[in-house]
């Protein structure tokens, strides 16, 4: 298992890839229908409990348990959690790494 400085290391953004924005990451949660398995704040149709509730996830130190709270890599856990946790029960949604920026903006937006 990676540590999580080792993780951080490996996962810096790429050079292109703009900020997230807020708005798009809301409609994005939507459409990728994170909801089916965690309650999300501002998405009425989320409220699934197989994951765990996501409001305030601002807040939080870490992301999934496991690194450090910040856009990149949180971009990164969406894109491919397997990559930093291969126990992990959450799908690869095949979001795009733009589109994963845009929902862990949404999600780091919820305070």
């Amino acid at each position: 298992m990676a540590t999580t400085s080792a993780l951080a290391q490996t996962v810096a953004p790429s050079a292109d890839i703009a900020r997230g924005d807020i708005e798009q990451g809301r409609r994005l949660l939507d459409q990728y229908q994170c909801g089916a398995c965690h309650a999300i704040p501002g998405i009425p149709a989320a409220r699934g409990t197989a994951g765990p509730p996501l409001g305030q996830f601002g807040r939080r130190s870490y992301a999934a348990g496991r690194v450090p709270n910040t856009e990149a890599l949180l971009a990164r856990w969406i894109v491919n959690p397997h990559s930093m946790n291969p126990a992990t029960t959450m799908p690869a949604m095949g979001a795009s790494e733009q589109e994963a920026r845009h929902m862990a903006a949404y999600l780091l937006s919820l305070q």
